[in-house]
């Protein structure tokens, strides 16, 4: 895994490599509104039951033609409020419906794009879809504005630095976020307009080989405070004789003094297990000489086959002074679920994918839907 804030690594890669992937992520939170929402677009989806299908069936010789990254682009919209799911959209397709550049940062996936302005240092994401299977509307324009970067680089030198290609670039650590949300309930003709003023983070991620063929679990986490500000992200892989990578980016600001750890013990425990969710631990400690962050999973926000994503309680000791209270978000990710082919039934339930109707995608909506009009 590498790791590294370079911009120029924001533009599109286009790679082709069979079970490549790449996605742009950006979230923001109103801690006082109780407003979160996250936004991710994705030129080859990794986390696809049908990219992983052609995979395999690629692979194992059974067809001869690759799969193509494009062929498995897409777009998701989830978004909560007071810790409850209001929206969350995954939307899969063809090559065409997938936009970007390798000279300008910025993609579009159907009518849903963000473009950066750097000369402002900002991104406008602008969005609009439907979502028939919920009869809801979304359309939504957010100005990400960049309020601190960090500069820093790891190359993974696990297997004498001949390991699969996956990155993390930590763009915008910290971002102030204003615009509007308006949902749209299509049977009601009723429209609500949600104003944003948040703070929000963006990162970006790519793979040259499917994630589940390389990484065992990973952990991620962001949260910001009146003190802290901090970010922590963990990787163990699936040879184990290679190390794990755990880096915590923390920032003081008080003094403005950005500390970044990349050698940090990392410690699991109290473990637990769903139906339909991996093994996973709800408490992480980090701990570097005086240094001590841990960080419980206090709410699960979503939840799948082989992802969780959490709203976490975390504390934070640091030259002998105790923060307590720091609000976040955290996310766990189990790839090796994706090779099962009886949890892919459950995660296709969760996508719409263009040209397929999945009878499994149909019924989960429909539950969802009763879901929503039994709790008005």
């Amino acid at each position: 895994m590498n790791i590294t804030t370079e911009p120029d690594q924001e533009l599109w890669h286009d790679m082709q490599q069979p079970g490549a992937y790449e996605w742009w992520y950006f979230d923001a939170e109103d801690k006082e509104s109780g407003l979160s929402f996250v936004l991710i677009w994705f030129s080859g989806f990794p986390f696809s039951p049908y990219y992983t299908n052609h995979y395999e069936k690629w692979k194992s010789g059974i067809i001869q033609d690759a799969p193509l990254p494009s062929n498995y682009s897409g777009f998701s919209f989830q978004l909560y409020e007071n810790g409850r799911e209001t929206v969350n959209f995954i939307r899969e397709g063809r090559n065409g419906l997938f936009e970007s550049s390798r000279r300008d940062i910025g993609v579009r996936f159907e009518q849903n794009r963000f473009s950066y302005d750097p000369l402002k240092d900002q991104y406008l994401l602008e969005i609009d879809f439907s979502f028939p299977a919920r009869q809801k509307k979304v359309k939504a324009s957010l100005l990400f504005k960049s309020c601190r970067r960090v500069t820093y680089n790891k190359k993974n030198g696990n297997n004498a630095g001949r390991a699969s290609l996956h990155q993390w670039l930590l763009s915008v650590s910290r971002a102030e976020v204003e615009g509007t949300i308006e949902i749209i309930e299509q049977r009601k003709e009723s429209v609500r307009t949600i104003p944003v003023k948040a703070t929000g983070y963006h990162d970006h991620n790519l793979g040259a080989v499917p994630m589940q063929e390389s990484i065992a679990r990973w952990y991620w986490g962001r949260a910001f405070s009146e003190r802290f500000d901090l970010i922590y992200y963990v990787t163990f892989f699936n040879n184990k004789e290679c190390q794990p990578i755990a880096v915590l980016v923390l920032h003081d600001n008080m003094n403005e003094k950005l500390t970044i750890l990349d050698t940090v013990r990392f410690a699991e425990s109290n473990f637990r297990r769903g139906l339909f969710s991996p093994l996973h631990s709800r408490d992480l400690d980090l701990q570097f000489g005086n240094i001590n962050l841990k960080i419980h999973h206090d709410r699960v926000l979503d939840a799948g086959p082989f992802y969780l994503r959490f709203a976490s309680g975390i504390s934070l000791q640091m030259d002998g002074r105790k923060t307590e209270g720091i609000k976040g978000i955290s996310e766990f990710l189990n790839p090796a679920r994706l090779e099962s082919r009886f949890m892919r039934l459950f995660t296709s339930a969760r996508i719409w994918r263009d040209g397929e109707d999945a009878i499994m995608y149909r019924g989960y909506n429909n539950f969802k839907r009763f879901l929503d009009w039994n709790n008005r």
